[in-house]
């Protein structure tokens, strides 16, 4: 009789054993497996190998330290990533700095925020004929980009290197805008992707560093490099979200997971000093 107490009593405490087992499974596996299972789809623009080993390096550290998946959704052309986010086909974007995106929810009117910086690649100055800006003579040509933000960019860059000057307050520059032009040097708008040929017609040229690196240019040998300063911080490249959802946690941990020295290290190994960490430089 008393080993049949026994056997009963055994038998209890091993459902009783299993019971908490199968408890403790569901209460801390299932919520693990449901914390692993955090995706963020983030649009990027395709055919840059270079950013594609930087974002495998914020891959790794988001599932690592913060258990997100990320997916990424290539894009190839620069009105698309703005579009697909408005529409919540991506949940986050990066491929743009502040005063594109300034633009887009202008022209767009649409609610896109910053939530985190990510890194700028100063343009420069390019010549085939003049090794310092002080040589380049009056009336010389200038070529720089058409568009309206690179085309800005482009002329602070002049204002910078103490070619020009520009009129007080100016946000968004035209040749308009040009206050002084002491050397009457002639501005000549090109698309931004024909910059870079044009370099055998004209005095200097003002180009993006992938229309350089794509011509074969190499970046260290521009005669003036756009200045990191108060006048660059709106062509800081950015991740961008929905303003309503732009305190979202897992979207403030990519950021996270962007910022950091790994990420750092990987671009100065894909680029060198041609692009630079934004995220916590200060600006003069």
């Amino acid at each position: 009789m008393k080993k049949m107490k026994k056997k009963k009593s055994l038998f209890i405490w091993l459902i009783v054993a299993v019971v908490v087992i199968v408890a403790a499974y569901f209460s801390f596996g299932g919520n693990q497996k449901k914390a692993a299972s955090k995706t963020v789809t983030i649009g990027i623009m395709s055919g840059v190998k270079q950013e594609d080993a930087i974002w495998k390096t914020v891959a790794q550290t988001a599932k690592k330290k913060y258990n997100i998946k990320l997916k990424f959704k290539k894009f190839t052309d620069y009105s698309q990533p703005n579009k697909a986010l408005a529409e919540g086909d991506v949940d986050l974007n990066a491929f743009q700095h502040q005063a594109f995106l300034d633009a887009w929810n202008k022209a767009n009117k649409t609610n896109i925020v910053s939530i985190g910086k990510t890194f700028i690649t100063p343009i420069r100055l390019y010549s085939k004929q003049y090794k310092q800006v002080k040589d380049i003579p009056d009336g010389a040509t200038i070529a720089v980009p058409n568009d309206a933000t690179n085309e800005s960019r482009a002329l602070f860059l002049l204002k910078n290197a103490d070619l020009i000057s520009l009129k007080t307050n100016t946000a968004l520059a035209t040749v308009k805008s040009i206050a002084k032009n002491p050397k009457n040097l002639k501005i000549k708008e090109l698309d931004a992707s024909q910059t870079a040929r044009s370099l055998s017609d004209v005095d200097a040229a003002v180009i993006n560093t992938n229309y350089a690196q794509a011509a074969g240019l190499n970046y260290k040998s521009a005669i003036y490099v756009e200045p990191v300063n108060k006048d660059s911080e709106q062509w800081i490249n950015l991740i961008a979200a929905n303003k309503k959802d732009k305190n979202k946690k897992e979207y403030q941990e990519v950021v996270k997971a962007y910022q950091t020295a790994k990420t750092k290290q990987m671009m100065k190994k894909e680029y060198g000093t041609a692009e630079i960490p934004a995220w916590n430089i200060k600006l003069k």
